[in-house]
């Protein structure tokens, strides 16, 4: 009786053992892949003379697919800054992400440092994509076709450099001429200064020469001409670039069905 109950008693010992191994196994296998069939995160960086509500209109769209989406809030006061401040940002998500820069931005998320597995995807929304040593101002000016510089307004800063604004009474026509006169009214009170230095500091090593890329390209884009965006997605070897033709600079707002499903399609 002894014999039986301490031979039963060891075999229940190893079945628990080894099912613990098992559970382990499992458990560690699961935590070495938490991204396997995980939906990526969205994450959206808006560039110059606007704020992250101008991504409202393709988040909705993106929300309806399942996605998460967060609009990150960019500094705009250089590209080395902006992209550290990104890097923090995109710590703070678990899983994979794919990164959507509209206008400058698109400058921000070349420039970002997490380039591990965790960004799988990059979207340029008529967006610029420096090589490294360039700058946005320099991409801008690279064809002709860009009228931004007859529209600014600066405000001299304390240390020297100036905060650009779009005037108001410009703005429609040079950023958002798709966009409804009372809505970009409101875009042109709520627009979001950019450091001048920002526009003229050069980029680092580019993330899209590692990282797979995907363009949008507005057609009748008055800050970044639609010939300089071609370059940029030839360039970095995109794999697909959608022309919206007749597009002002603003195509996240007036033409968010568009923007939300090359993401989609970025987004796998």
């Amino acid at each position: 009786m002894h014999t039986l109950t301490h031979r039963t008693t060891a075999l229940l010992a190893v079945f628990v053992v080894a099912a613990g191994l098992t559970f382990f196994g499992i458990s560690n296998a699961v935590a070495a892949h938490p991204a396997a069939g995980q939906k990526p995160t969205i994450v959206l960086v808006h560039g110059a003379f606007a704020d992250g509500a101008s991504w409202n209109p393709v988040i909705e769209r993106l929300q309806r697919r399942g996605f998460t989406a967060v609009a990150v809030a960019n500094p705009l006061r250089g590209v080395g800054s902006d992209a550290e401040a990104l890097d923090a940002r995109l710590a703070a998500i678990d899983g994979p992400v794919v990164l959507v820069g509209h206008s400058y931005g698109g400058a921000v998320i070349t420039n970002v440092k997490a380039r591990s597995p965790k960004v799988k995807a990059l979207v340029y929304v008529a967006a610029f994509a420096p090589a490294q040593g360039e700058a946005a101002a320099q991409l801008a000016a690279k064809y002709p076709g860009s009228t931004l510089g007859e529209t600014l307004a600066p405000v001299p800063l304390s240390d020297g450099s100036k905060d650009l604004y779009i005037k108001p009474s410009l703005f429609r026509q040079q950023f958002a001429a798709d966009v409804p006169a009372r809505q970009a009214a409101l875009m042109a009170s709520t627009q979001r200064p950019i450091r001048d230095a920002a526009l003229n500091e050069a980029s680092g090593a580019p993330a899209w020469a590692s990282t797979p890329s995907w363009f949008l390209l507005a057609g009748a884009d008055k800050n970044i001409p639609l010939r300089a965006q071609e370059f940029m997605a030839d360039r970095a070897g995109s794999r697909a670039t959608v022309t919206v033709e007749g597009a002002s600079h603003a195509v996240a707002v007036s033409r968010p069905k568009a923007v939300a499903e090359l993401i989609l399609r970025a987004a796998g």
